[in-house]
């Protein structure tokens, strides 16, 4: 049997490669800000209403991100997103990855989550 969905994104993530960076009310973190899971916090941190007792934990990211989504939808638009997490040990990425999943597919409202690298010219 074939896997239709094998190679195809889940439907809260989406990857872009392009300069069109028009994604009406989405939250707009900078690749360069996220390089490490500390700066991906305090980005997050700094662009929504987070608790102030955010912990630097993949649990405590869960816990905040789920409590935002109680309250509407959420688009978070990370921009150079070959630089995510790259200052990070390699599973830190699939984590990362897993815990939106988790809070996108579980959360009262939708998560969308846009991975946009920009092609270099």
């Amino acid at each position: 049997m074939v896997d239709e969905d094998e190679g195809r994104a889940p439907d809260w993530l989406i990857v872009r490669r392009d300069d069109a960076l028009d994604v009406p009310g989405a939250v707009v973190l900078a690749g360069a800000a996220t390089r490490t899971r500390a700066g991906l916090f305090a980005a997050l941190a700094d662009l929504l209403p987070l608790p102030a007792y955010l912990g630097n934990t993949w649990d405590a990211l869960s816990d905040v991100l789920r409590d935002r989504l109680a309250a509407g939808p959420l688009t978070l638009l990370i921009t150079d997103a070959g630089q995510l997490l790259v200052d990070e040990p390699t599973g830190q990425y699939a984590l990362l990855l897993a815990v939106l999943g988790d809070v996108a597919t579980t959360a009262p409202h939708p998560l969308r989550v846009v991975l946009n690298e920009a092609p270099a010219f």
